[in-house]
């Protein structure tokens, strides 16, 4: 009798769904805890069968020049690097000429404050404190931008472009999202709320040579990936000779910008699983039928490694490292300020990577 009354109650709770209302009038959540499991049980289903799944190694390297990259990473928090003498030298701005009030500051010295905002992550107000202890120490006698002073100017500030090399430049795309506002993942876990959180979206030219970002471009989150294929190239000062993305730039607009702009330029984008070729694919293959044509004598692996399309790899480092040094969100509220935010942002990053890069060396 009690051997049944046990398989009843292990039927019950067999029916009972995650995060069900019975779930939860049973108890199985407690306020500050997560769900009982069983000892060894894997609390996710698509961890059950992790271990007998094909596990592709990670790659181990060896960095061979870790002194100078060591200097380089303890550089990147001192003061001296971005707040340079040339700034000081232009602290005040030029006497305009035309109609209007004088301003105060150049445009130099509020890139530097928004600089070291964005090094720091500092509100505006704390910035505003920053440049005026920095200004004490130093002993200068110069003028402290407030915070007001700060905002209404990245409105308006134009911030340089990134410079190429003579070389021409392999370009390596891609994109992220970074948040404006919103629940984060800790309120949405601990009270459930539907409240939609607002983004943008990040679209990065990465040199495939260097390392730089070369071009940025922040849109709304309805805009697609290959529609900025073209505001990315007008931000280019150089030839391209190669540009790399993701399936997601298989489109005919993108080969058709990219030719436009650069018409000796390599298109590496992989096509999608149902793709045909052209139809002058025997009098005139595309650049998308050759690589058809390659995927299906040596397979998608095989693609990737003739076409060198896994330096893409270099763009998403440029992203984990715009979330891990800059963050995952945007400060400012509006689309001036936030293209400026992210101009400088693009700016900071470059700068870090003069600093010092690791040479490194594959060992397994």
């Amino acid at each position: 009798m009690v051997k049944s009354s046990m398989d009843e109650n292990e039927c019950n709770d067999a029916t009972l769904l995650h995060r069900s209302p019975a779930w939860v009038a049973s108890d199985r959540v407690i306020s500050g805890r997560g769900p009982s499991t069983n000892a060894g049980a894997p609390f996710l289903p698509f961890k059950t069968n992790a271990e007998r799944r094909h596990h592709i190694p990670k790659q181990k390297h060896r960095v061979t020049n870790w002194a100078e990259y060591d200097a380089g990473l303890r550089a990147r928090g001192s003061l001296t690097v971005w707040f340079t003498p040339e700034a000081v030298a232009a602290w005040r701005a030029e006497p305009r000429t035309g109609r209007g009030g004088q301003p105060s500051y150049s445009a130099l010295a509020i890139a530097t404050a928004l600089t070291l905002r964005a090094v720091f992550r500092l509100a505006l107000r704390q910035t505003e404190g920053l440049i005026a202890s920095i200004l004490q120490l130093l002993g200068l006698d110069l003028p402290v931008p407030d915070h007001s002073t700060l905002s209404r100017r990245a409105e308006t500030l134009e911030v340089p472009r990134p410079r190429c090399g003579p070389e021409p430049v392999h370009l390596l795309v891609d994109s992220t999202g970074l948040k404006l506002c919103g629940p984060g993942e800790w309120l949405e876990e601990k009270h459930g709320t539907k409240r939609r959180r607002a983004w943008r979206v990040l679209h990065l030219a990465t040199d495939a040579d260097t390392g730089r970002i070369v071009a940025s471009a922040l849109t709304d989150r309805d805009a697609d990936d290959g529609s900025q294929a073209g505001p990315l190239l007008d931000r280019i000062d150089g030839s391209v000779a190669s540009f790399t993305g993701d399936g997601a730039y298989d489109r005919d607009d993108v080969y058709a910008e990219v030719a436009a702009r650069h018409s000796e330029a390599a298109v590496v984008v992989p096509p999608r699983a149902n793709a045909v070729p052209s139809e002058a694919v025997e009098t005139a293959p595309t650049q998308r039928d050759r690589h058809l044509r390659c995927i299906a004598e040596r397979g998608r692996m095989g693609w990737q490694r003739a076409s060198g399309y896994s330096w893409r790899a270099l763009v998403e480092s440029d992203i984990s490292r715009w979330k891990r040094v800059i963050g995952d969100g945007l400060r400012f509220q509006t689309n001036g300020r936030q293209t400026t935010e992210v101009a400088i942002a693009a700016e900071v990053l470059n700068r870090m990577l003069d600093l010092g890069r690791p040479e490194y060396v594959r060992i397994a």
